[in-house]
């Protein structure tokens, strides 16, 4: 028995990315600024939770976990997206026209 796999959510899917390549410059610059954005806003979610269970305030300690992790899987996931688009630059620079 096979389960499906759900979307992230808040992270752009491939659909997203290849609509916009294909809509024009202007719309891959919005969607690449808007996951720069929320890859931060996980950041900052992440170093606020920390930082309020560091003071004492009402804080689970999973709580801060799964922020950081949530964090770090996304940026992780940010980081290879951007290999993989730059790789693809470098190969389009080499083509013979």
């Amino acid at each position: 028995m096979t389960l499906p796999i759900s979307s992230i959510g808040s992270i752009p899917m491939p659909s997203t990315l290849a609509s916009a390549a294909s809509s024009g410059s202007g719309e891959f610059q919005n969607v690449l600024t808007s996951t720069i954005d929320n890859l931060q806003s996980l950041q900052n979610n992440a170093d606020s939770t920390a930082q309020k269970f560091m003071t004492g305030e009402n804080e689970e300690v999973h709580t801060v976990a799964l922020a950081g992790q949530q964090a770090e899987l996304a940026f992780e996931l940010g980081l290879q997206v951007r290999n993989k688009v730059v790789a693809a630059y470098q190969e389009v620079m080499k083509m013979q026209l």
